[in-house]
């Protein structure tokens, strides 16, 4: 199967994936978070403004490919959507947080990846990283490439093929040297939306104990 995304489609369908992890009680998205979750300014290069239009259209044309839609069977008035990856591509946990984060976040060396996908999946090793990506540049037909290495680096990056092929990538200014790490801020961020997802899912099942004491 031969898909291409465009830019928005990618960052699209890397938000769903993303929050159905990191988010799982606020999942699947409503149209409204789905655009808060695609203009980010953390975890996501490049940062982007997208406004309803743009993101209804590419969730029709991700729809048209199989990859996401409208949630079946969502207890709610209002429309919320999934992506339909695992369908598609019957992923690993592990293949999953490594294409999220290339969708996310652009090319990426395996430190960076392994950094970056903590929140999703842990990787105890370099090693494991290194053997994922490789499964993925195994696939028929591959999914990952390998970049050629940037001058002054010293690791390769890799980047997702579901857009085509990479042609004249270029690392931002920003991702040489330190601060190619996730930034302070973006480290903040990411454990506090998790602190608060445990904390509202603690909350709700005290209500449901107290509920069901009441009721005994």
């Amino acid at each position: 199967m031969t898909l291409v995304l465009n830019e928005i489609e990618a960052r699209v369908l890397g938000a769903l994936i993303e929050k159905e992890i990191t988010t799982p009680d606020y999942y699947p998205l409503s149209l409204n978070a789905l655009i808060n979750a695609c203009n980010q300014k953390n975890n996501r290069e490049p940062v982007m403004t997208l406004d309803e239009s743009t993101v209804r259209t590419a969730l029709h044309n991700l729809q048209a490919k199989c990859l996401a839609g409208p949630a079946s069977g969502a207890d709610s008035r209002v429309t919320k959507y999934e992506h339909r990856i695992q369908e598609v591509f019957n992923f690993t946990r592990s293949e999953t947080a490594i294409m999220d984060v290339l969708l996310l976040r652009g090319p990426q060396t395996p430190g960076e990846l392994r950094g970056r996908t903590e929140r999703m999946f842990r990787f105890e090793e370099l090693s494991d990283v290194q053997t994922t990506l490789q499964r993925l540049i195994e696939r028929d037909p591959p999914l990952v490439t390998t970049l050629p290495r940037q001058p002054g680096t010293k690791e390769s990056r890799y980047a997702h093929l579901l857009s085509g092929d990479v042609e004249g990538w270029a690392a931002p200014a920003e991702s040489s040297g330190a601060s190619a790490r996730p930034s302070a801020d973006d480290e903040r961020v990411a454990r506090l939306e998790s602190d608060v997802a445990g904390l509202r899912k603690e909350i709700a099942d005290l209500r449901a104990k107290v509920e069901g004491l009441k009721n005994g």
